[in-house]
């Protein structure tokens, strides 16, 4: 634990790329290999379930630092993370251990068998003989909210360099369903079984967003593929060894809430991998998104919303064809493949290849693009025909030229504290627009301002609070800020009626005062023309 201990410091005192992959390479060589093991599971997110809840933690940790419970939730908030205000709280360690961070994960998760005085016990054991950056770490494994500020790239940089295994070898590895319990550091990395995980996706390819038009890419429109960016769930269907898996991009398996993608599995062969997009589909066209949503967090999907939701897959690339990895293919050449694989399925399968979308000219694909939300799309995609299908997000091959978002006005009425480094500022909003003389909430947004903008509004909601509940305040309905959003559906779980996709705050109307907001009419004919 010692030395995971010193690689979380290392990390964390660091914003720069290269000294973190330094870290991280010279941990990956010098650990032991199942501390190796788990650390590559901790940041590729495979952490252990929590298995005490935070309430008796800080009930727990109050009681040994000889603190009443209310101090302790007053020093939470402005500390702003709970394992750490656990870890500033408690008295020096009694004694030391130097166990290993396997061991340690082990004793976290055998506390789930115990009952809750036995769990007490087993805790306040371990921050006897931790120092406050163990402890620190042994707090976050304990919630189940371990996260390291390194992304599973930069990790697998770091391994590349300490195994000289190349980067993409190592990606496509940590893909699939695999734990420290059912893999060795050994067979995950140095030397895979290709046969052992059939289910196992390959890395995606990720686009970059495409800000100022196609004419700033390199070559001629004729160089470049155009489809059109559908407002799905991105899947790659594997079809291996007799059956068919279906993965997200976030590596989530998802075969059992889509059961009937299994018929694709009929018509072609095993040893065939599609990327495509998971979309809701009724009469030859794409539903929108709250349809497919409904379907997300299921683990079985009752008939009755198989029926109103059904969905296809929309294929637009094909990663792997009689059991033959084809990514280094130029797209060209894979799109040759996909079509004439999905010729061989019929047309009341749920399978489609996205069409592509014909263009000769850079303002004949933005008119296309103006035409994207008439269509349930969010944009473009574009693609260059001779481009391999790459690992990650890598620029220049791959682009989104998404359509601009939608926008409204409307009024701040409660704000909340953030979180980690901007638990001293007001960063979570609830925003209203007017329904006559009322103003109704309709959505959240704690994104979009500047730290300058945060600190300022922090300083206003201070010295303009109306009313507290909990972490929550009233303040009075002056500001107004823009609200951008990607897609608006009706919705009955909010007092508005209504929902928005993906809210975030565009810029602060200082220019515009409170009564100038939009309306719930406004919404209301939005959701009519875009729901």
């Amino acid at each position: 634990m010692k030395r995971f201990a010193a690689l979380f410091t290392a990390l964390d005192q660091t914003t720069k790329i290269n000294p973190k992959v330094a870290a991280l390479a010279d941990y990956f060589a010098e650990a032991p290999e199942d501390d190796r093991l788990w650390t590559v599971a901790l940041l590729s997110g495979r952490r252990p379930k929590r298995t005490v809840t935070t309430t008796l933690l800080r009930e727990w940790a109050a009681a040994r630092a000889g603190l009443p419970l209310w101090l302790f939730e007053e020093c939470y908030p402005i500390v702003g993370d709970l394992a750490e205000t656990i870890a500033l709280i408690l008295p020096p360690p009694e004694r030391r251990e130097d166990r290993s961070l396997t061991a340690w994960i082990g004793e976290i998760r055998a506390l789930s068998a115990l009952p809750p005085e036995d769990r007490r016990a087993r805790i306040l054991a371990a921050w006897d003989v931790l120092d406050r950056t163990e402890r620190f770490v042994f707090n976050k494994l304990i919630t189940g909210g371990f996260r390291m500020g390194v992304s599973q790239k930069l990790m697998t940089r770091a391994l590349s360099r300490a195994t000289d295994i190349p980067e993409p070898d190592l990606a496509h590895r940590l893909m699939g369903d695999w734990s420290p319990d059912t893999v060795s550091f050994e067979t995950l990395i140095r030397a895979p079984d290709p046969t052992v995980d059939l289910s196992k996706p390959y890395p995606f390819y990720l686009a970059y967003q495409l800000d100022d038009g196609p004419e700033s890419l390199d070559g001629p429109p004729a160089g470049w593929a155009a489809e059109r960016k559908w407002d799905g769930i991105r899947g790659q269907l594997i079809l291996r060894g007799g059956t068919h898996f279906l993965w997200s991009r976030g590596e989530e398996l998802m075969t059992d809430r889509f059961p009937e993608l299994a018929r694709i599995a009929d018509y072609l062969p095993p040893g065939t991998v599609l990327d495509g997009e998971v979309l809701a589909w009724r009469d030859d066209a794409p539903l929108p998104f709250n349809a497919l949503q409904k379907r997300i967090g299921r683990k079985t999907v009752p008939k009755k919303l198989l029926t109103d939701a059904p969905v296809i897959l929309y294929a637009y690339d094909l990663l792997e064809w009689a059991g033959e990895d084809r990514r280094a293919l130029p797209f060209v050449e894979r799109r040759a493949l996909l079509e004439a694989a999905a010729a061989e399925v019929p047309p009341d399968a749920p399978l489609r290849v996205s069409p592509l979308v014909p263009f000769d000219d850079w303002p004949a694909l933005a008119a296309e693009r103006a035409r994207s939300r008439d269509l349930s799309a969010e944009g473009i995609m574009l693609k260059r025909w001779d481009s391999p299908y790459r690992d990650g997000r890598k620029r220049g091959d791959w682009w989104k030229w998404k359509v601009d978002p939608l926008t409204v006005d409307a009024v701040m009425i409660y704000a909340q504290q953030g979180h980690g480094r901007r638990a001293n500022l007001f960063t979570d909003f609830t925003f209203a627009v007017w329904d006559g003389n009322q103003l109704v909430p309709f959505t959240k947004a704690y994104s979009g301002l500047t730290d300058a903008e945060f600190r300022q509004i922090t300083a206003w909601v201070r010295k303009n609070t109306l009313e507290r509940f909990g972490p929550v305040r009233s303040v009075k309905p002056e500001h107004v800020f823009e609200i951008a959003f990607e897609g608006i559906q009706a919705s009955a779980r909010h007092k508005s009626g209504l929902a928005l996709r993906f809210p975030r705050m565009a810029r602060w109307r200082r220019d515009k005062p409170a009564r100038e907001a939009n309306t719930l009419a406004d919404l209301q004919a939005m959701l009519a023309a875009y729901g």
